[in-house]
């Protein structure tokens, strides 16, 4: 299942690099990646780390207390078939919505307060609460379903043949939005090999210094 995506992300480091070689850093993303030009709402970005030395962690993402519950630590594995990522895989997967493949669609689950602070470029806003029934009802998930994911209604039954590829993120190991969308996908059929889980979220790529974007930069 899902044999056209998986060996790139483990098999080609250098064909990211392409898009990185022609500038040295001292800070890198890999050993052979500096690094890389995405589309974020039909412009350009480029992501890289942050070169300053001195650079800190994103105080939205220095506390390591949070009332639990909501706040609690999440799983390695979410659920059977639902492979979790790092940073790498979404930048693979990055690279080939910007390659053209518009098969994949990167999922930042966050509420709008939160992605107003900064998002990875190339994600698209579905925050959680638009997908979950009892918050936002029946009619608006399947909206979001059938416009934004490419799910279509079949005689009464959701049809997932021509269904997105879903890498889905939030704020990270202790942020619960993510895993709830994809715990409410698969219990209505979404296929588990169509979903990616990158469990760092924001807090790990803050803490990597990645590039981030915001909605009034846009």
């Amino acid at each position: 299942m899902n044999s056209g995506l998986l060996p790139a992300l483990t098999t080609s480091p250098t064909e990211l690099a392409a898009s990185g070689a022609a500038r040295a850093f001292d800070v890198n993303i890999t050993a052979t990646l500096a690094m890389m030009d995405v589309m974020h709402r039909g412009r350009k970005v480029t992501i890289m780390r942050n070169q300053n030395p001195n650079n800190t962690v994103n105080p939205d993402f220095a506390r390591t207390s949070r009332k639990c519950p909501p706040f609690c630590i999440q799983p390695g594995e979410l659920a059977p078939g639902v492979k979790t990522i790092g940073e790498l895989e979404v930048l693979q997967f990055l690279k080939k919505i910007n390659d053209g493949d518009a098969s994949i669609v990167v999922v930042d689950s966050r509420t709008p307060d939160w992605v107003v602070k900064g998002t990875i470029p190339g994600a698209v806003n579905i925050p959680w609460d638009k997908l979950d029934i009892d918050k936002s009802g029946a009619a608006a998930v399947e909206e979001v379903l059938k416009k934004q994911l490419s799910v279509k209604r079949q005689d009464g039954f959701w049809n997932f043949d021509g269904a997105k590829t879903l890498v889905m993120f939030c704020n990270g190991l202790w942020c619960g939005q993510s895993p709830t969308n994809i715990k409410d996908l698969l219990k209505i059929g979404y296929p588990a090999h169509k979903i990616f889980w990158y469990r760092g979220g924001m807090q790990d790529w803050e803490n990597l210094s990645l590039t981030t974007v915001k909605p009034e930069s846009e």
